[in-house]
Parts: structure tokens; C-alpha cells; sequence
């Protein structure tokens, strides 16, 4: 079965371990997600299952997605993600299956990913980290300046920047993606999941919960000693 689901974040509390240490962590209710579309090899040219998560009434969603969940016996659904697969693991799925928090009792560490927040037109020194220019007398009112761009021309005499070059633009609200958070409970009544750490997004984001696809040097050897 796919060790993987959709969920919203709904925010940040504390639990306390057997040894009474505060670890932080983030709430996160992980489903209860539906297997909408089963793809193959043999009809899509790759081994996949498309998640379908949080059902809305038909008058909020669009004829192409209600005839696209109908088909898995399922109602109309607001969020749906695909996730890759093995072949195997796709063999034992069928349509319209739900998928719960306890497909990750398996799981010690996970991958979330989810929009970063938004944070609008930012210049190099807060988007970039630059440390801005000398705070001397000789220089007036370009203390937070990029500097000179020109040098880094595409070629020779034509005097437009490379593509890629750091300069001030919009911030956040992009696709980000954090590794190797623990799972440090569940809830399976009430489709809960607490990871130890922040996650991307604000309140009420849409995630995209998995299984670590690869720990960290210290998380692997604390995987293996459990």
C-alpha cells in the first residue's frame, strides 16, 4: 500500500516525551484520502495512483471532475495528487480505496511537501542573503543595492545578465519540500498526524505527506539501531 497522503496543517503545539523533554511539533490532519485513478505500465506508460482528498458538494466542483471521481465510485472531490509507484504495489490497489493515517505505521520519518508562504516583492539582502553595501560615508542611499549586474553579461558586448542571476523579485510561494520529519504520534480516530518540526505554508495549507525517500546520515543510523 502507498505510504503516502493528503492533509492540511492546523498549526504548531508541544508533547512531551517519557524523559518529560518538550518537542515541537506540527499538527497535521492526514486524510482519509481515495484511490481515484489507478495508472499502469501497460495503459499510461508508468505505474501511478492519483489520491483524491476532501469531498465538496457538486454545485462547488466542475462536470470534468465529477465524472473523473464518478468513475471510481466517488464524489466530487476538491484536491487530487498523483503519486508514483511500483507495479506490485499498484496491483494491489483498486479503485475508490481508502487510504488512512494508518498507512504509516510503518513509518518512523516522512516527507512533507507543501507552498512555502508568500511574501511578496523582496530585495537581494532579504531574498538572497547578500550582506548589502559598505556603510561608509561614500556611500548614499545604496546601502542595500545588488551592485553592478553588467559584468555578468551571457556574452561579450551584448550586455543582458545570464539567466539565474540573484536579484530582487517575489519571495516564498513556492513548491518546498522537508525531509526527514519524525513522526512522533497519531491519531487514527481523528486522522492526526504530529511530525516534529515546522512544515511549509501557513494554516489551513494543503500538504502532501510520504514516506522518507532518503534520511539523513544521523536519522539513518537511529533508524537502524530501532
Amino acid at each position: 500500500m502507498p505510504a503516502a497522503l493528503l492533509g492540511r496543517k492546523i498549526g504548531m503545539s508541544r508533547l512531551y516525551d517519557r524523559d518529560g523533554k518538550n518537542v515541537p511539533v506540527t499538527v497535521i490532519r492526514a486524510g482519509p484520502c481515495y484511490v481515484a485513478q489507478v495508472k499502469t505500465t501497460q495503459t499510461d506508460g508508468y505505474d501511478a495512483v492519483q489520491l483524491a482528498f476532501e469531498p465538496v458538494q457538486p454545485r462547488h466542483s466542475s462536470m470534468p471532475v465529477i465524472g473523473h471521481d464518478a468513475k471510481a465510485d466517488l464524489s466530487p472531490h476538491r484536491c487530487h495528487r498523483e503519486v508514483r509507484l511500483s507495479d506490485e504495489e499498484v496491483a494491489s490497489l483498486e479503485l475508490g480505496h481508502k487510504l488512512t493515517v494508518q498507512q504509516f505505521d510503518d513509518v518512523t520519518y516522512v516527507d512533507v511537501v507543501g507552498t512555502s508562504k508568500g511574501k511578496g516583492f523582496a530585495g537581494v539582502m532579504k531574498r538572497w542573503r547578500f550582506k548589502g553595501q559598505p556603510a561608509s560615508h561614500g556611500t548614499e542611499r545604496k546601502h542595500r543595492s545588488p551592485g553592478s549586474i553588467g559584468g555578468r553579461a551571457a556574452n561579450l558586448g551584448t550586455g543582458r545578465p545570464k539567466k539565474g542571476i540573484r536579484m530582487a523579485g517575489h519571495l516564498g510561494d513556492a513548491r518546498v519540500t522537508v525531509r526527514s520529519l519524525e513522526i512522533i504520534a497519531r491519531d487514527k480516530e481523528q486522522n492526526l498526524m504530529m511530525v516534529k518540526g515546522p512544515v511549509p505554508g501557513a494554516r489551513n495549507n494543503l500538504l502532501l505527506i510520504r514516506a522518507a525517500k532518503r534520511l539523513y546520515k544521523n536519522k539513518t543510523a537511529r533508524a537502524e539501531r530501532s
